[in-house]
């Protein structure tokens, strides 16, 4: 049964629950809740995360190139669902790498972020074995490097992201069928939340909507990768490899569960619905062994194909404005819908 963790809980042994899960069902599920339980992806991205940090870098001056780069790897590549950090890590590094956006940075004398000192925090976590976090760069600072502003800087962003979530991404309610899968899944599996979200908003979102009833527990950021979260789960109930089902719309969410060799349902981006008026058929496969070889791979050859593994601006014949102008009303309707005032680009 789910209980929430303390604040002190959180901070100081957030994989407590994890590491001493137990096993009451037959099956565990694994649920991503951002584009998959929710339809907030493009929302969180677009009006959260890239204003946010255009506005602490002052990057504005490249919004349309600084947009188009993140929405890339955020929304429509096989990088979508991945941690805010490592996105960050994958912009920045596409930033320098591109000649037109270096040309526009020298002549418009345009300071890039400082990359080498995202990266050695990257790696300060893998060696710490932490969740890839803000309490995670909080300790960094402390320990490691008090009095490298560009840090706080960074943690400053990724505050101020959380702080707007329960103005725009909390509002979003769960697609159509999830309670009912849900519900329906909570009689035969043990179901836990794992994601890349931090502890509180997935906490806050599962509570509010009612959905927290059916779960076990939620990992967020905080407790690791999803992979480890699968991987604590799986070990700790004892379940056997075709016993393990995860539910995701993003490449992430895949590799985390085959990582564990579990298997994997699908959430197609652009098709969210659909996927969960289907979900039911296949889990019905799921409880009874069925899931496993052809009706899995025929499941993934779709998801594989609808997230795009390459880079636009590297492809031939690209045309920056053209492309940008592709997403143009998604992101117009977005900000009329939640940020009428908000600072937008319109080509």
């Amino acid at each position: 049964m789910y209980t929430r963790l303390t604040h002190k809980e959180l901070k100081e042994r957030p994989r407590e629950q994890l590491l001493n899960f137990k096993r009451t069902k037959k099956f565990l599920v694994a649920i991503d809740t951002d584009g998959c339980v929710t339809d907030n992806m493009n929302g969180k991205q677009i009006l959260i995360f890239h204003p946010h940090f255009m506005e602490f870098y002052n990057l504005w001056e490249i919004e349309s190139y600084y947009r188009e780069i993140a929405e890339y790897y955020n929304l429509f590549s096989e990088h979508r669902g991945c941690n805010r950090f490592i996105a960050i890590q994958l912009i920045l590094h596409a930033l320098y790498e591109r000649n037109d956006v270096q040309q526009i940075v020298k002549e418009k004398n345009i300071k890039l972020p400082d990359l080498k000192i995202l990266e050695d925090f990257i790696e300060y976590t893998k060696k710490n074995n932490l969740g890839l976090g803000n309490q995670s760069l909080e300790k960094y600072i402390n320990e490691e490097r008090p009095t490298t502003l560009g840090l706080y800087k960074l943690l400053g962003w990724s505050e101020a992201v959380n702080r707007t979530f329960p103005h725009i991404s909390a509002e979003i309610p769960p697609f159509d069928g999830v309670e009912e899968a849900v519900k329906l899944m909570s009689q035969y599996a043990d179901i836990i939340v794992v994601s890349q979200t931090p502890y509180d908003d997935l906490a806050d979102y599962w509570e509010k909507y009612s959905l927290a009833q059916y779960i076990s527990l939620i990992a967020g950021q905080e407790m690791g990768t999803k992979a480890q979260h699968i991987e604590f789960a799986k070990k700790s109930g004892g379940y056997a490899d075709d016993e393990v089902l995860m539910i995701g719309d993003a490449i992430g969410d895949l590799k985390a569960v085959k990582s564990n060799n579990g298997l994997f349902y699908p959430v197609v981006p652009g098709e969210e619905e659909k996927s969960w008026r289907e979900f039911e058929k296949a889990f019905e496969r799921f409880i009874k062994h069925e899931y496993a070889g052809k009706f899995e791979e025929d499941l993934l050859d779709k998801f594989n194909n609808v997230l795009s593994q390459k880079e636009p601006w590297n492809q031939p014949n690209y045309d920056h404005i053209e492309h940008y102008k592709k997403y143009q009303n998604l992101r117009v309707q977005l900000y009329k819908r939640f940020n009428p005032t908000g600072r937008l680009l319109v080509i």
